[in-house]
């Protein structure tokens, strides 16, 4: 599905399933920012939107309820994702707010949450550099997924090594973090692009650069 059949989809899947409060939340501030970095940020890497939930509901360390813009929940895996925007309301918050708003996302640390905050300007004006973010950061747990893949040591270490960096990596790259011969690190380049896992990036008969397969780049 294209992403505005997908995108509706997704958002009347949450909206069938809450009420009260949760509800209103979802309807009225899920909004401009927050489609748009699913649009432009999102959904280039992944093309869907599985383990992500909209205006997710967190208990507050005041025993009220907060509202996260998204959440990405795997098991052992909790992201927040923060689209925050520039205007008028942010230069006329008292200290008091501007107090609560790191305490919150300080209770959200402390409760096991890796917190990654965007502006409204860098997911409208910068993309690529948001989708490399989101990418590095949900790349920290692929060594699960790997692991249950027949892949030697090296395959595994090159893979990571191309999702940390977020775009196209080099074989001088691979042989200078894994200590191989250029010889060596090639060859696992091959390897790599013969399962599919990596896939030239530049270069015709010799290849000067790679960027991750589809089925690793969208890990989940």
């Amino acid at each position: 599905m294209s992403f505005e059949e997908e995108y509706q989809v997704f958002l009347n899947t949450h909206i069938q399933s809450r009420t009260g409060e949760r509800l209103r939340r979802l309807k009225e501030g899920h909004n401009q920012a927050e489609m748009l970095f699913l649009k432009q940020v999102w959904w280039p890497i992944y093309y869907h939107f599985n383990y992500l939930h909209p205006e997710y509901e967190v208990d507050d360390f005041k025993d009220g309820k907060r509202y996260l813009d998204f959440a990405y929940i795997r098991p052992g895996i909790r992201i927040c994702f923060e689209i925050d925007g520039y205007g008028p309301h942010l230069k006329n918050i008292s200290r008091w707010q501007f107090a609560d708003n790191l305490e919150r996302q300080n209770q959200l640390v402390i409760d096991g949450w890796k917190v990654i905050r965007f502006s409204y300007d860098q997911v409208k004006e910068k993309p690529r550099r948001c989708q490399q973010i989101v990418q590095q950061v949900i790349g920290q747990w692929l060594g699960d997924e790997l692991d249950r893949t027949e892949l030697t040591y090296y395959e595994k270490e090159v893979l990571r090594l191309a999702v940390r960096k977020g775009e196209a990596i080099f074989p001088k790259e691979v042989f200078a973090c894994l200590k191989l011969s250029d010889k060596t690190a090639r060859k696992v380049l091959s390897q790599l692009v013969a399962k599919k896992m990596l896939i030239p990036a530049s270069g015709t008969k010799r290849v000067r650069s790679y960027r991750l397969g589809n089925h690793i780049k969208h890990p989940i």
